[in-house]
């Protein structure tokens, strides 16, 4: 099919995922054709700065050699094989380099599909621990205001982002969901480098109310992607630690987004010298090659289920795909290009370095309220007034709009409402971060003025 015939096939068949159809109309979906290193190519040969990491999860680069070779020979051993009762050299390579990584006492790992089941997992997991540890009383899940966790049911659940729970309430659980992060917009007037977490006060009262009935609570640590990027201290998981445990009450650490070097350091709960008891990562873990999802969690936890068969204490959880030996071999690979090729050191200096030219080119804009960042990953708040903090009205569609401008300069500028992020491949060139602040700083001016 030509160009044309593709679009209009795509534009008559497929349903593309958080979008609103309608707006194919005036801003129709792109066709990628090809894609390497860090670019994206459609069937006009068009090139894309993939600044987002096509969702987060591309790590090394597109169409990375050694990854695609690592694939190609396993292809010629085993595609697939049942998880149940069956094991292999990749899923086995996998737990072995990625052990070193992991906050000190997580030993035990799940496969599952993607981010959202390994939540679902995760979930179960604590639930069916507590009751076969005397604690059946506990029914519910704490987690934050604007949390993120998935978009299954039971993810939904333990979620407070409207957009994407309200329509949905009523097939969901009862949670307790309690305030804190936003520190752009701190009540209590700090600052999120000067601060004792003073917003913590709302972790405490909900669990002085509902400790001793909640099963665990789940947390993105030190960012709350899908609420805007919000970014936080270390302190606070600290302090979310100590509660967990005066409580009783699991600490389930999502690391789907925040996973595989993005913040700085391997795992975002490092930077707070904590271990949770249950840990869930996706998205970079395979390179952006293939789903694949880990729910991981310790020997406390897994002697638990641990039983002659007629106890009926089996965690009776499971994937088709789970230990997908194709993706697990993807994963293997790029663990063993993080540390070969000290990718996260690396990653360290050019995050620097974008923060650096975003802070030069955009600091001073009237309309960029804050540009704020971890590790590689940058944030830049769009608002109508930056002394006030006033946000557009959401009719407006600034952030779209701006996404709009990008992309015709060919840089992929997905925002979350009006925050617009960097979240590049760790590998991304400084040539070419540099690139991509300058289209995102022109485009902006476009939309909005200079």
């Amino acid at each position: 099919m030509s160009p044309s015939d593709l679009l209009a096939f795509d534009q008559k068949h497929i349903w593309h995922p958080a979008q609103q159809m309608k707006d194919g109309e005036v801003f129709p979906p792109i066709i990628i054709d090809h894609a390497q290193d860090c670019y994206l190519y459609d069937v006009n040969n068009k090139e894309y700065i993939d600044i987002i990491s096509s969702w987060w999860c591309n790590l090394l680069g597109h169409c990375h050699p050694e990854i695609n070779a690592a694939l190609k020979a396993q292809l010629d051993k085993v595609e697939h094989v049942i998880f149940a009762n069956f094991s292999h050299r990749p899923a086995l390579n996998v737990c072995q380099k990625l052990l070193p990584y992991l906050p000190q006492g997580l030993t035990r790992f799940q496969f599952c599909d993607n981010g959202s089941s390994a939540v679902e997992c995760a979930l179960k997991l604590a639930f069916q621990y507590q009751l076969q540890t005397g604690r059946g009383q506990r029914k519910k899940y704490m987690c934050l205001d604007s949390a993120y966790h998935g978009e299954t049911i039971g993810a939904l659940s333990v979620g407070s982002m409207d957009l994407y729970t309200s329509l949905y309430k009523p097939l969901m659980m009862n949670n307790i969901h309690f305030d804190g992060l936003d520190c752009y917009r701190c009540p209590y007037g700090k600052t999120r480098t000067a601060c004792n977490c003073e917003c913590f006060e709302s972790a405490e009262k909900a669990f002085s109310r509902y400790g001793k009935e909640t099963v665990a609570v789940i947390v993105e640590p030190l960012l709350q992607g899908a609420a805007g990027m919000r970014m936080y201290p270390p302190a606070y998981l600290k302090k979310l630690r100590r509660l967990c445990n005066a409580y009783d009450v699991l600490l389930i650490d999502d690391e789907i987004a925040a996973g595989f070097g993005r913040t700085g350091t391997m795992f975002a709960i490092e930077q707070a010298g904590v271990t949770p008891d249950i840990l869930c990562t996706s998205k970079g873990l395979t390179g952006g090659y293939l789903p694949m999802a880990l729910t991981i969690t310790t020997e406390k936890i897994y002697q638990a289920f641990y039983a002659d068969y007629g106890e009926h204490k089996a965690f009776m959880h499971s994937h088709t795909y789970a230990g997908n030996p194709l993706a697990c071999t993807a994963a293997a690979t790029v663990l063993t290009i993080i540390k070969r090729d000290h990718i996260l050191s690396h990653a360290a200096t050019k995050g620097a370095y974008l923060h650096t030219c975003l802070k030069e080119r955009l600091g001073n804009h009237k309309n960029v309220g804050e540009i704020r960042h971890l590790g590689m990953i940058n944030a830049i708040e769009i608002v109508k007034d930056r002394k006030t903090k006033e946000a557009f009205s959401p009719s407006q569609r600034i952030g779209w709009h701006i996404f709009r401008q990008a992309m015709q300069h060919g840089l992929v500028l997905r925002p979350i409402g009006d925050i617009l992020y960097f979240n590049p491949p760790l590998i991304m060139k400084e040539e070419t971060l540099a690139a991509a602040v300058d289209i995102c700083a022109a485009t902006i001016e476009t939309v909005l003025g200079s």
